[in-house]
């Protein structure tokens, strides 16, 4: 059972880090709980789909050092990485953006249903992202 959801988050990963959006979309249930770092909560795939296009608009990044832990129920799994970025547009209040690189450790916990992705919760440290984009 854990190596079917450790197949899944890589599988979302590596659609991650190749840009697809349609790839990681199609991991997801049609209900996913989208829980975005330090904001809201967005439901739906078709809102998560919103998000992904908008964050490539705004920010390039490429994860590394991914680590996928999975319970043994196989309902729930957590990953921990490196995310290497570069800011290409500044969107939602945030700062100016020229293209500033930045490098900072990154989780995310998920909830699995049905052999797809149910809920995304993702975390990174927003200060530390900031003072990195505010050279």
């Amino acid at each position: 059972m854990t190596e079917t959801v450790h197949q899944l988050i890589n599988a979302y990963y590596e659609a991650f880090n190749a840009g697809n959006v349609e790839a990681m979309v199609a991991l997801l249930t049609d209900d996913v709980q989208h829980d975005i770092n330090q904001s809201g909560t967005e439901i739906g795939r078709d809102a998560f789909a919103a998000f992904l296009h908008d964050m490539n608009r705004c920010y390039r990044e490429r994860l590394t050092d991914i680590v996928v832990l999975a319970d043994l129920s196989g309902t729930r799994a957590a990953a921990e990485y490196m995310v290497h970025g570069e800011y290409l547009q500044a969107g939602h209040g945030m700062p100016e953006a020229h293209g500033q690189k930045y490098v900072l450790p990154g989780g995310a916990f998920f909830a699995i249903r049905d052999g797809k992705i149910a809920r995304v919760t993702n975390y990174y440290n927003l200060p530390d992202w900031l003072a990195q984009v505010a050279k």
